[in-house]
């Protein structure tokens, strides 16, 4: 066991918070494409596969954008991407407005993914820095567990409003439009507070820090890939859970929408608690019996074994809850400031693994609602395995 630190420094109380801020506004985001999905399929008359596209837009701004945002905020600081980021979220927030096609709704998912490309960017390398590196998964832990809060109040809120009993018709620019003047309104704050920037200046002319120098260290490349396989499972379980219960028929669209909200509380309480277990156990460690949960979570899911398999699929949130943000830490913990913002534009692009919801939807449709979740499972495993050979480091 590691013996226990502090997580944070007294003077970075301040921008931890406001920083933590950010995390719970792209959870929220993110998680609204989780009831996005379904609410399309009926509205629009398409299928799972098509409405797939809403993960894959949105994912594919994080790909194309994740380089772009770290090498602005290499250069302009950390409190700079913040602000463009949160510009480009409210602008394509508010982009729902006038749109009234799916592919103009996509397109207004493609600008909020090139915005949270940014916030998380900068986020999270930061949140490490900001206290002892002992601790550094520990704190970033603590950070997404505000992530999780807002996974959850995005699918209970908005899924809701979308799936009413009354049967009306829900407007999906309503919640867009609300949360676009949020997030404008945060970024106005955000130009008023200093964010201190961690590495000084003669540090960041000393050192290295291209993508070339990241991409070096193995432990890195394999965290990456890690990484991505992680986001490959859990995206594609969010993005499939209310097609996936109600498809069995055993709950109704608002029913699914509160279940997976309930599921993301799960989420959100896995973090706070993980966050706290790892002040004394080492992250790899925790990682690896964690990653055993999930991959166990998912074969029971897959046997068709009735209340017994819903169980294990809400299970499963608890387990995976640490997943990113130890993954993430881990993976730069050999790098020096400066380089972790090369390498954090690189981790950013793995959010792409969204798109594997894509091939979940493909075989939902072709074949029963069981089988897709071979996906995610074959992502934990490449998890475990990097768990695994991490703890013999």
């Amino acid at each position: 066991m590691a013996n226990k630190a502090k997580l944070t420094d007294k003077r970075y109380v301040v921008p931890f918070v406001l920083i933590t801020t950010l995390f719970f506004l792209w959870g929220f985001a993110r998680a609204i494409l989780d009831v996005l999905n379904k609410h399309f399929q009926d509205e629009l008359h398409i299928s799972i596969t098509q409405s797939s596209l809403i993960q894959v837009t949105t994912y594919l701004g994080y790909f194309l954008m994740a380089i772009p945002a770290g090498i602005f905020i290499s250069r302009y600081g950390y409190r700079r991407g913040v602000v463009f980021g949160l510009t480009l979220f409210g602008l394509g927030a508010l982009a729902f407005i006038p749109g009234n096609t799916f592919v103009a709704f996509l397109g207004a998912l493609f600008v909020i993914g090139c915005g949270l490309t940014f916030l998380e960017t900068a986020a999270n390398p930061y949140v490490t820095e900001l206290g002892p590196k002992e601790t550094a998964s520990s704190r970033l832990n603590l950070s997404q567990t505000f992530n999780g809060m807002g996974c959850f109040m995005a699918t209970f809120l908005v899924g809701s409003f979308l799936f009413r009993e009354d049967g009306g018709n829900a407007d999906v620019s309503v919640p867009y439009a609300i949360m676009g003047v949020l997030v404008l309104l945060i970024a106005l704050v955000f130009t008023r507070v200093e964010l201190p920037e961690v590495t000084s200046e003669s540090e960041n002319r000393q050192e290295q820090s291209g993508l070339g120098v990241v991409l070096r260290n193995r432990w890195f490349v394999f965290g990456l890939l890690a990484l991505l396989c992680y986001e490959i499972a859990e995206i594609s379980i969010n993005s499939y859970f209310v097609n996936f219960v109600t498809g069995t028929g055993w709950m109704s669209k608002l029913d699914a929408s509160r279940v997976v909200s309930l599921a993301l509380v799960i989420f959100m309480v896995g973090r706070f608690v993980g966050s706290w277990i790892m002040r004394s156990v080492k992250a790899e460690r925790m990682l690896l019996y964690c990653t055993l949960g999930t991959v166990t979570c998912m074969l029971l899911t897959m046997l068709n074994l009735g209340i017994l398999s819903l169980i294990a699929l809400i299970a499963n949130y608890m387990f995976e809850a640490i997943m990113f943000p130890t993954i993430f830490s881990l993976a730069v913990q050999e790098l020096r400031p400066q380089q972790k913002k090369s390498a954090a534009s690189l981790l950013m692009m793995t959010p792409i693994g969204g798109c594997g919801f894509l091939l979940m939807g493909w075989l939902a449709d072709n074949t029963n609602p069981f089988l897709p979740f071979i996906i995610p499972l074959a992502g934990f495993i490449v998890v475990l395995i990097y768990a695994w050979r991490f703890s013999l480091k």
